[in-house]
């Protein structure tokens, strides 16, 4: 019969006995979640925002796609900032974006409407490294629930849906914020101080302010290598910016310096560009965010229970959405574009406010109590993500498909190339929607605006006559007042028209059948007679019901036979 022998006792009477502090600890690179599903997950978002996303802002054209569009096919409108008077707008930000854009060209060369959604789809690439190295870097530090939360929001937001693939600096600035966020958390403080440089100085110089915690706090715990790797990259930057800006604007200047010192040292004028009161953002953010919003500006009132499990990482990173919203509050010019930089903050700080529901109603002494009111925090989680989520979606889907009108009547120029080259596009009022050149095709000669009272200085061609991107057009001027030569007087010449048909009681150009048929028509949703609730996000079974509708219009002159 076999006996069972008793373990042998080590020989050596010095090794400590086996206890629950000797378990092997796994690695934190084992632990959260990989690169693969937060790349995936936001890989589709992004790129179902490249390719539906609308422009929100006339200054995206304008100021980013026209002078692209110059660049690249030797056509487009300047606006006074790019006159070499002023140069206020950086060449390096639009070469950049030249490093697709040009391929693009060449490869479709027929089709410039391909050349602008490779933009995009650039744009979202951007966005979607940028936000997983972020992502990655919350579920290392912080755990699974947390960056899945915060992964959720990051896609499916309204906020972070529109901007992730705008052709702006100030959504530049928001990759680099997640960029330099993630690699903070990830304990890189060097590359987190060179990837701030970046956003500031190819991006938006005024971010500087939103990059500055973890700026400093980078600093404070590596200065040497931090303080190098800033620096070298800043000068690096900035000399290129000089010579880039020498190349196009003719002259010695630098574009940073120039809009720093005419909003900052000249006192600026943004007023006369419109004005909104101390209450916008907060209004624009829940918009865009809902309950996301509320629940990130709660995450200072959290933080004294969290702060063990925060502090001071977290709060480092969250703290720009603070310090960016006050700021720009003070500011009286406001537009929804310069909330973009702190985006990716909002969605984290909501996300370790709901991460923490529970810790609300533990016991202080007793951290692992499982009451019911933390089983019910517990629960209210993932109700709370859902909610969000659904107001997102609302409010995307009520905005692509109210406003998508502009981009998809254009589209439908391509088809009418009988009207023969040299043809006339005129547009009146309905200019601020124009979605830009890469949306004419070549057998339109020029793109006219006619004059339906707006009193504002408006974008001309650049003038190769004049020195192309070196002009200093002596139409231009920094006081937004309108120049003589930025209107056809002559309605004849329009071969199209394109324009927004209202219920109002006074009829528009287009109404006049006996000059006009319509070759496009689509349904655009009006702002001003369709109810707040109804227009912000979409309801169903009532959104169309409830809300009114115009018809946005592409017109074409008849010829009399």
């Amino acid at each position: 019969m076999a006996m069972r022998q008793r373990r042998t006792q080590s020989s050596d009477p010095a090794e400590p006995p086996y206890s629950k502090e000797d378990k092997p600890v796994r690695s934190s690179k084992d632990e959260g979640l990989g690169w693969l599903f937060p790349f995936l997950g936001l890989g589709i978002l992004r790129y179902m925002s490249a390719t539906s996303n609308i422009i929100h802002d006339c200054d995206e054209v304008f100021n980013y796609w026209e002078p692209l569009h110059f660049l690249l096919f030797k056509s487009g409108f300047q606006t006074w900032e790019y006159s070499s008077q002023f140069a206020l707008r950086s060449y390096l930000y639009l070469l950049f974006h030249e490093i697709v854009a040009r391929p693009a060209s060449w490869l479709f060369a027929e089709d410039k409407v391909r050349v602008f959604y490779a933009v995009r789809l650039f744009l979202g690439l951007l966005s979607v490294i940028t936000e997983t190295v972020l992502v990655v870097a919350i579920s290392r530090k912080y755990g699974k629930r947390l960056a899945s939360y915060a992964l959720a929001m990051l896609c499916l937001t309204s906020g972070c849906f529109f901007a992730s693939t705008s052709f702006l600096p100030s959504s530049f600035s928001m990759y680099a914020i997640s960029l330099a966020s993630g690699l903070f958390l990830l304990d890189k403080p060097a590359a987190a101080v060179a990837v701030s440089a970046i956003g500031v100085i190819l991006g938006w110089p005024f971010s500087i302010l939103a990059f500055l915690p973890v700026t400093l706090y980078s600093l404070s715990r590596k200065f040497i290598r931090a303080f190098i790797a800033g620096a070298v990259t800043s000068i690096i930057l900035l000399a290129s910016s000089i010579v880039i800006d020498f190349y196009y604007y003719g002259r010695w200047t630098s574009s940073v310096l120039n809009i720093l010192i005419y909003n900052v040292l000249g006192g600026g004028e943004s007023h006369l560009y419109g004005t909104e009161g101390p209450l916008y953002y907060l209004r624009n953010g829940f918009n865009n965010f809902n309950f996301c919003f509320v629940l990130a500006l709660l995450f200072l009132a959290i933080f004294p229970i969290a702060k063990k499990k925060y502090a001071p990482d977290l709060l480092i990173v969250v703290s720009p959405i603070y310090i960016w919203l006050g700021f720009m509050s003070l500011q009286p010019h406001k537009e929804e574009r310069f909330l973009y930089p702190i985006y990716p903050l909002i969605c984290v700080a909501a996300s370790a406010v709901m991460e923490s529901f529970p810790d609300l109603f533990r016991d202080k002494y007793n951290s692992y109590s499982n009451s019911i009111a933390v089983k019910v925090a517990k629960i209210l989680r993932p109700v709370v993500l859902g909610l969000i989520l659904c107001a997102s979606h609302a409010r995307t889907f009520s905005l692509i498909n109210g406003y998508s009108a502009p981009m998809e009547v254009y589209k439908i120029l391509e088809h009418h190339d009988d009207a023969g080259t040299g043809s006339v596009l005129c547009v009146g009022g309905e200019w601020h929607r124009f979605p830009s050149s890469f949306f004419v095709p070549d057998y339109v000669g020029q793109v006219k605006w006619i004059d339906d009272g707006f009193r504002g200085l408006l974008p001309l061609p650049f003038n190769s006559t004049l020195g192309g991107t070196a002009s200093a057009p002596p139409y231009f001027n920094n006081k937004n007042k309108a120049s003589n030569e930025q209107y056809l007087h002559d309605i004849d010449a329009c071969t199209f028209l394109v324009e927004l048909q209202l219920q109002r009681p006074y009829l528009t150009r287009g109404s006049d059948l006996s000059k006009w048929e319509a070759i496009a028509a689509l349904p655009y949703l009006d702002r001003e007679l369709s109810p707040a609730l109804y227009r912000s996000f979409f309801i169903p079974y009532l959104w169309q019901g409830k809300n009114v509708f115009g018809m946005y219009k592409l017109l074409k002159r008849i010829v009399p036979k």
